[in-house]
């Protein structure tokens, strides 16, 4: 293999490059009017301001609220790039009343909101003046490597406009946080509160990504930041400007990634694939043939992998395209096409898999002995009985309903670490109905005999939908 040689050390100064950038940037205030409930939790309890926005008789008064982020202006004409967070009002009866912008040398425009995406948290701006205004472009941010020279420019905490250096720490880094763009480039340049829509920009001026988020146990830059990569923003941004309808792909399910015990549960390799925990009724997943408890391995050709995920995958393609989905069903593979959707707004996913609250405690008996009770209490550390009709209408389930109902939780078991509580009702067992102790003991022992180190249960929760848990056994 041949030998790389590096460049002798850092860039000598990132002086002249700055320079050049930094007109670009700007600092970017709103100024919203908020209404709060008189009576509710006071922001400032506990402060020389408690009780001042409190209306008489607790009824809902206003108050004005303030934030701070970053941007770039990215034509000659004044149209500016952000976060959505930062111009978005705070909470659901805000309303904003001004934008301000700052350019470097101090000078205030009014903006006006031009286009604003809460999906990929980006917004645009425009702003006027009788010259042009300096710009930055675009870069391509499918050139980035680990370990490329980056600078951000913002305005951190407010102080205006700072620029701070480092390297890309990791490309198409998943946060976690799911969703459709859940796929950043990470770096370890000092990105702090009020970088936010600031510029990510390359050692050729080009931005490549836009400063969106932090990881922090302490509030403050500990060297891992997350921008939205320009292969992203930019076409978002084109299309807001353009004032276009951003579609994206959907499919209408609900996912998990293979974590380590829901792999060991199904004998497959983990963080290779997406596990399917609901699909919307009459979806384009439904309508396919998809289910609960497929693992969806490609989607369109493309590996699902934590770097690419599924919904990056999905609303990437243009609703109404017919994709192959490769999924494993119960041990076995297979390929199914689908014909994707439109991906509804926030609020209607929300409500697409919304769980109600759960409505208290039940009132059956204590579990009866068909099978092997210790067996399952010793094994997964839970205490079952079957689910009788009388059982089935107390927790507000069809009485027909075939299943065994959590009676006990061991506290020290990985059953109490999912959240597993009496009451509810295990469906399934290994894609296996169980409708007695002895049922599900001959799929645990099976399971153990396959030297598997966990069962796969589906479970019902009162008001809930059913998901699938990962128990690991003892």
């Amino acid at each position: 293999m041949a030998r790389v040689v590096p460049r002798s050390g850092a860039p000598a100064s990132f002086a002249d490059l700055t320079e050049q950038l930094q007109p670009a940037v700007v600092n970017i205030s709103t100024r919203q009017r908020v209404q709060v409930q008189g009576g509710g939790q006071n922001p400032f309890a506990g402060t020389p301001f408690e009780g001042l926005f409190s209306g008489p008789g607790g009824q809902p008064t206003t108050r004005e609220a303030q934030s701070l982020g970053s941007g770039f202006i990215m034509s000659s004409d004044g149209y500016v790039v952000t976060n959505n967070h930062v111009v978005a009002t705070q909470g659901r009866n805000g309303t904003i009343e001004a934008i301000t912008v700052t350019t470097t040398d101090g000078t205030e425009y009014d903006a006006e909101l031009v286009g604003t995406d809460a999906q990929s948290d980006l917004a645009v701006l425009k702003i006027k003046r009788d010259k042009p205004f300096p710009f930055v472009n675009f870069g391509d941010s499918r050139q980035a490597r680990v370990g490329d020279w980056i600078i951000a420019i913002g305005n951190p905490f407010g102080l205006g406009g700072t620029v701070t250096s480092g390297i890309i720490s990791a490309v198409y880094r998943a946060t976690g946080g799911g969703g459709a763009y859940d796929r950043y480039l990470q770096t370890d340049a000092a990105i702090n509160r009020g970088n936010s829509g600031g510029p990510m920009f390359d050692m050729g001026g080009n931005v490549i990504g836009i400063n969106n988020a932090i990881f922090s146990p302490t509030g403050g830059s500990v060297g891992i930041g997350f921008a939205i990569p320009a292969e992203t923003a930019e076409p978002i941004v084109r299309k807001l400007i353009a004032g276009e309808a951003i579609e994206r792909g959907y499919l209408g399910i609900q996912i998990q990634p293979v974590s380590e015990d829901l792999a060991a549960s199904l004998g497959i390799p983990h963080n290779r694939g997406e596990f399917i925990q609901s699909v919307v009724p009459g979806g384009a997943a439904a309508k396919a043939g998809l289910r609960a408890g497929d693992v969806v391995t490609k989607v369109a050709g493309k590996d699902v992998t934590p770097e690419q995920t599924l919904s990056y995958i999905v609303a990437n393609t243009k609703p109404g395209t017919r994709i192959p989905v490769e999924i494993m069903r119960e041990g076995k593979r297979m390929t199914i096409t689908a014909t994707v959707d439109t991906r509804p707004s926030e609020d209607e996913l929300q409500q697409n898999f919304a769980n109600p609250d759960d409505n208290g405690e039940d009132g059956y008996a204590n579990p009866r002995t068909d099978g092997d009770q210790s067996f399952i209490a010793e094994t997964l550390g839970l205490s079952v009985t079957p689910l009788t009709a009388q059982i089935a209408r107390q927790l507000g389930v069809s009485e027909d309903t075939k299943g065994l109902v959590i009676a006990a939780v061991d506290n020290s078991s990985d059953a109490a670490g999912k959240g597993l509580r009496r009451g509810d009702i295990v469906l399934t067992a290994n894609y296996q109905e169980v409708g007695s102790v002895s049922e599900l003991e001959g799929i645990v022992r099976s399971a153990k005999n396959d030297k598997r180190e966990a069962v796969l249960l589906r479970v019902q929760r009162r008001g809930q939908p059913a998901i699938y848990v990962p128990l690991r056994m003892r």
